[in-house]
């Protein structure tokens, strides 16, 4: 890397330091537009803060979100009104999911902190017939089309981070103080292991560096 380049790299990350924007709630409404109009239960795996699991109230009669973290967990119930049909509970992600059944379940950003295909075959035994699963993760890039996403999303990340902070610095949101890791797996190796656990699962790769699976049960 070349020092012209770590110098523009630097300042890129000075300015969304000062301009931070969730990119996984970039991907939420989209989430809302796989699900059905209407569903009994909904389960939000790594809730956070909640985010999504307040907006999953306008589908879903009860959500339920999970997340390992005691401090965001707690953060989320503050979050939410009292009368609003969320229960949050800390537990991990593949073995707290608890015996019960659920018409959707979404996950953003959260399983390439878990054993992948554990994590995938955990929400498919707990999705309920006819019922949706809608993840948004993160990939590891490896192949050209990966990297030419990355650069197309670059620019694209400068204009959002400007038009969602209205051009001017902003405190870090709570949806984005949780600890994060890069991907370990490509696209093609959680496509490969996503087909054989969810027959059927639809991937696609998205800017912003993200890729969403949506699988539907029968």
């Amino acid at each position: 890397m070349t020092p012209p380049t770590r110098r523009a790299l630097r300042a890129l990350e000075r300015f969304h330091a000062a301009r931070p924007w969730d990119h996984n709630a970039h991907f939420h409404r989209w989430i809302l537009r796989q699900l059905p109009g209407r569903v009994g239960s909904a389960l939000d795996v790594g809730c956070g803060s909640g985010d999504l699991a307040r907006l999953l109230t306008g589908r879903a009669a009860r959500v339920y979100g999970i997340d390992a973290d005691p401090a965001i967990t707690a953060r989320a119930r503050e979050l939410t009104p009292v009368a609003a049909p969320v229960t949050y509970t800390v537990a991990d992600a593949t073995t707290g999911l608890g015996d019960r059944s659920y018409d959707v379940i979404t996950c953003v950003a959260v399983v390439h902190h878990l054993p992948f295909t554990e994590a995938l075959e955990a929400f498919r035994d707990r999705l309920a017939p006819g019922g949706t699963l809608v993840i948004v993760g993160v990939a590891r890039e490896h192949t050209p089309v990966d990297h030419l996403l990355g650069l197309a999303s670059i620019p694209l990340n400068v204009l959002m981070a400007l038009l969602k902070n209205r051009g001017r610095p902003a405190p870090r949101p709570d949806s984005m103080r949780a600890p994060t890791r890069p991907a370990g797996l490509t696209f093609p190796e959680i496509a490969r292991q996503a087909r054989a656990v969810l027959p059927g699962a639809r991937l696609r790769r998205r800017l912003f560096w993200r890729y969403t699976l949506v699988w539907r049960r029968l």
